[in-house]
């Protein structure tokens, strides 16, 4: 297999890393941005392993390709990778993406705020970033609850009741107390678990449909929430998504996730700000922008709002014989 030199901009938001792949990879080929994932995961994902994996990343390791843009607002167009596969939305890739945009003059600076245009595997989405602070707020794709109370059994029987949600990308979204986990105290590892048999069980007996296309209709992740969303305080949550990968920060496909269930739910009225609390307390502060349809399905489009910093650059290549640095993962 043929591997680049490849450039790369590490930066991080709310504790969770992005990796902006910037230069050399190979030509990608496909009309729409979904055609072009279709033809990284058939013919590059050894690049995705070697990028991602130890021991230039870890299990934990998330990144962004950049790609050529189709939609006539996009003022750039990106893939998601993590350890799995690629994802169709990442909110806190986006963040740092467009930052990175304006830096580097992809996007023209404005005086006080710059928005620059996404196109990501879900659509379009619009990023706000304050020129001042650096800070940066996106306004997802249409979001809405695709179960509300669905029960589903667990591994040892005991059936519990999950909600499920899409933000960009589908969540199983159910709090700590309903499995027996206590999001404030138990470790990680824990949680973990708790949320990956959710999302083992959610695959196997739940149907998941997109109304827009097939390549969006499957479950992400699964979100384990306190019981506190709606109430006037903040709230926290933790998303294992791929393969038991933890995201450190709250998440902005799954805060967008949860905003659209709780509008649904009528815990959340429109414009109303709440902020989401990660595991390592970073946080990101969202509100239902508007309500629109999408076919039949009642949707939101949400705002969800954080901040990005720059880790380093990097520039990776392959010693010829070295089988490990083809990417490996130590469990």
């Amino acid at each position: 297999m043929f591997y680049p030199n490849i450039e790369v901009v590490d930066m991080h938001t709310g504790g969770e890393p992005v990796r902006i792949i910037t230069h050399g990879y190979p030509a990608i080929e496909g009309e729409t941005i979904l055609d072009k994932r279709r033809f990284v995961t058939e013919h590059l994902d050894h690049l995705r392993k070697f990028l991602m994996f130890e021991p230039r990343g870890h299990k934990e390791m998330y990144g962004a390709l950049l790609v050529e843009p189709n939609l006539p607002d996009a003022d750039l167009a990106v893939l998601f990778m993590h350890n799995e596969g690629y994802s169709t939305m990442c909110g806190h890739a986006v963040i740092a993406l467009a930052r990175y945009a304006i830096d580097e003059g992809i996007v023209a600076k404005q005086e006080s705020t710059t928005r620059v245009g996404i196109e990501c595997p879900c659509g379009l989405v619009t990023v706000d970033v304050d020129i001042a602070s650096g800070s940066a707020s996106f306004v997802s794709v249409p979001a809405f609850p695709a179960y509300q109370d669905k029960k589903v059994k667990l591994d040892d029987g005991r059936e519990v009741l999950v909600d499920i949600s899409y933000g960009g990308a589908f969540y199983a979204l159910v709090e700590d107390r309903v499995l027996g986990v206590d999001i404030e105290h138990d470790d990680v590892q824990r949680l973990t678990a708790a949320a990956v048999e959710v999302t083992e069980c959610v695959k196997a007996q739940v149907d998941i449909v997109h109304p827009d296309s097939d390549d969006l209709g499957f479950l992400y992740g699964t979100i384990i929430t306190d019981s506190h969303l709606g109430i006037g305080e903040s709230t926290r949550n933790i998303c294992v998504f791929a393969d038991e990968q933890v995201d450190r920060s709250p998440t902005g496909s799954g805060v967008t996730a949860r905003m659209a269930l709780s509008h649904a739910q009528g815990k959340v009225a429109a414009g109303e700000a709440v902020t989401f609390k990660s595991i390592v307390d970073s946080s990101f502060v969202a509100y239902v922008v508007d309500t629109l349809s999408l076919g039949e399905q009642a949707a939101v489009r949400v705002q969800v709002s954080g901040m990005a910093y720059y880790t380093g650059r990097a520039t990776f290549m392959f010693d010829e014989g070295d089988d490990l640095g083809q990417g490996f993962l130590c469990r």
